[in-house]
């Protein structure tokens, strides 16, 4: 699994709806992210084009989850619910990793054109873990891909992302599950992504629009409020200040 022999076929991975339907954009990214096997690949990329602008794709993303909670509670007991919503300038390469969500969770990450290029690669954790007789946190314990031992052994379960473009609004969603695999009781089984930055630029901007989404029992509310939604989507602000990068302003 790697840039010459996808697991996968572009059209499995790579979405370019011909009209902003949310139930049936919601629908498709719902079937090829939220996976209990390994039968879809826990990923998936929504090409929206170069023509609307920041707060219209912030609000299509919002509406975007709440279709795919329709998805959800039609299917099980449970609904979707956000965990988290920030927007930030990312220009540092990462190792695989998950995001330190629930046990089950997916993220739903909007790009926003930028002349800062990147790559994205997914790495199937939860499939290597299962291969190995493994449940994915014990794999992340044994062969943390953080150190390179871990990191050569997922390179056959690694994809990088075909169809990312630069130039182009995109919403990349990855199952960030931990979750055993069950057969009796299925969950979700999650992927491990990863920014290769080349070229990164402090005078530009790299704008992620990062939301997570949890499943919990029907019925249990956002743990981002409706006021904080709608400032997630029409603030100005990119958080640029990072641990490493003290000396940056966010942008207002």
């Amino acid at each position: 699994m790697n840039a010459d022999a996808l697991p996968w076929p572009p059209a499995s991975i790579c979405i370019r709806p011909s009209s902003l339907d949310v139930q049936l954009i919601a629908a498709d990214i719902y079937a090829r992210t939220c996976r209990t096997d390994f039968s879809a690949p826990g990923f998936c990329v929504v090409n929206l084009g170069s023509s609307m602008d920041s707060v219209a794709f912030r609000q299509l993303m919002v509406d975007l989850k709440r279709a795919m909670a329709v998805v959800h509670e039609s299917q099980t007991e449970n609904t979707l619910i956000y965990v988290s919503a920030a927007r930030f300038d990312q220009q540092e390469t990462t190792r695989p990793h998950l995001d330190g969500g629930p046990d089950e969770c997916f993220l739903m990450l909007g790009y926003e054109p930028s002349e800062v290029d990147a790559e994205l690669e997914i790495a199937d954790y939860a499939k290597c873990a299962f291969d190995l007789g493994l449940s994915p946190k014990e794999f992340m314990a044994k062969h943390n891909p953080v150190f390179p031992s871990g990191h050569d052994l997922l390179r056959s379960y690694s994809t990088r992302i075909p169809c990312f473009s630069r130039s182009d609004y995109q919403i990349i969603c990855v199952n960030d599950s931990s979750a055993p695999f069950s057969q009796d009781q299925p969950t979700w089984q999650g992927t491990l992504h990863t920014a290769t930055i080349l070229t990164p630029d402090e005078t530009k901007r790299r704008v992620i629009n990062s939301t997570m989404i949890a499943l919990a029992p029907a019925g249990t509310p956002d743990t981002i409020t409706g006021v904080q939604q709608q400032e997630f989507i029409t603030t100005s602000i990119v958080h640029c200040r990072g641990y490493d990068k003290s000396h940056l302003k966010d942008d207002l």
